[in-house]
């Protein structure tokens, strides 16, 4: 197959692991020959990599097959990721779309391409029993050259009973720490300053094995190359206080954890299929403050659970007004074929499910200012990534978004800052 002239564009939506994985392979067609275009340019082939968390992110896959159709006619329009797992048949059938391709399989997409080709089919679907998907392929994004996305786990076995996820990855897996730390080492022979670790249940590496997360970190924490390694979503259960001590006493880690709450309610937690409750999750963020006081805390929240009540809400809204805690990401409840939930019931209207959704965007709004103005005057390492209206925008070690009038040299430059005052969602800030 000549691809002498041929071009791909890209596009990923949902997760940083998602981004990881479409990085590897857009370096394969590259590798084979391919012109990597935006994806709004005309193509010969353009890859969707799918998510479907909620049904708002499969209409938007839906949208995207439309819009490239309408830039090139002719061009082969494939498809993987969460949306092409769970409902291989479902996007098949949309006209334009030549290939779903699912989990096990879409690092072999170039070959599957070809098979298209040569045989002169016009669609081909390549989808596996997902509980017997096995094969784990490490990835990492080069898209942006200070930070990068290392996949270091896939799949999940827990079973919560909102989420698809573990019938559109397949079960945890991961490598081992040494095969690991080979996929980490080629990553810190490139320009990046940060990593950031990425999977479906990142805290489960290494389940099954001899081996944990504990194992990894401490691994990674001795790699050159890389000045920082944030860690990506972690489960408040397998937040061990080992992991906690270790990330305290780092240089290499940052002092930002990403850890989903989902309620804040018992029985909401209870009714939702997770493995802790609130006092667990409460003692989880006291262990992180008392030992690392500037920490950034992210925490996931989703509104409008079956049988949610006003006071269930409240319960959730009053939790987290008196954690210490940083930011939220909100998630509307949204019902997902062949899952628990659906079962639940009173159904929540989705009226009030974006009510309640709005009133803790607004919490989330006074827990991000109270967090960025009390760091106002004080110095913090940052990373300069951008430039955005004539400044340079970067990321201090606990996450804060910052700006400094410099110059373009800055980027991908690690320097001391002073933080001066809070602009919007941004802190201005003095090179020191």
């Amino acid at each position: 197959m000549s691809t002498q002239t041929k071009k791909v564009a890209f596009h990923t939506l949902g997760c940083k692991l998602n981004y990881s994985e479409t990085s590897t392979i857009s370096r394969k067609f590259i590798k084979y020959g391919y012109k990597k275009v935006g994806f709004k340019e005309f193509s010969d082939v353009y890859v969707i990599n799918t998510c479907s968390v909620t049904e708002n992110a499969n209409k938007e896959t839906r949208k995207l097959i439309r819009s490239t159709k309408r830039i090139n006619s002719n061009a082969i329009i494939a498809v993987t990721g969460c949306y092409a797992q769970l409902k291989p048949e479902e996007l098949i059938s949309i006209d334009g779309v030549s290939i779903v391709i699912g989990a096990e399989e879409k690092f072999n997409l170039l070959e599957h391409l070809d098979k298209l080709v040569v045989n002169n089919d016009k669609k081909l679907m390549f989808n596996s029993e997902i509980s017997t998907v096995t094969k784990f392929e490490p990835s990492f994004s080069l898209n942006d050259r200070t930070r990068s996305f290392l996949k270091v786990q896939d799949g999940c076995d827990y079973n919560c009973t909102f989420c698809t996820i573990p019938k559109a990855r397949g079960p945890s897996r991961n490598q081992t720490v040494q095969q690991t730390m080979k996929v980490a080492e080629q990553l810190a022979e490139t320009s990046a300053k940060e990593v950031v670790l990425t999977g479906v249940n990142i805290g489960d590496f290494g389940s099954g094995s001899d081996e944990s997360f504990i194992d990894l970190i401490m691994n990674l924490d001795k790699l050159d190359g890389i000045e920082r390694i944030r860690i990506s979503s972690i489960e408040p259960n397998l937040l061990s206080d080992e992991i906690i001590e270790f990330c305290a006493k780092s240089k290499k880690f940052m002092p930002h954890f990403h850890i989903p709450l989902q309620s804040g309610s018992n029985r909401i937690l209870k009714s939702m299929g997770r493995r802790y409750d609130k006092m667990d999750f409460y003692n989880r963020i006291k262990k992180i403050k008392k030992l690392i006081l500037d920490a950034c805390i992210g925490v996931d929240v989703i509104v409008g659970f079956p049988s949610e009540t006003e006071e269930d809400f409240m319960d959730t809204y009053n939790f987290i007004n008196q954690l210490d805690v940083s930011y939220l990401h909100i998630f509307t409840y949204s019902e997902r074929d062949n899952t628990k939930a659906l079962k639940l019931s009173p159904i929540v209207p989705k009226s009030i499910r974006a009510e309640r959704s709005k009133r803790l965007h607004a919490l989330s709004e006074i827990k991000r200012n109270y967090f960025y103005d009390s760091f106002v005057g004080k110095e913090k390492y940052a990373l300069f990534e951008s430039m955005k209206n004539g400044k340079i925008v970067g990321y201090t070690d606990n996450y804060i978004k910052i700006y400094v009038d410099g110059d373009i040299s800055l980027i991908n430059t690690v320097q001391k800052v002073n933080i001066i005052e809070r602009k919007s969602e941004y802190m201005r800030a003095n090179l020191n």
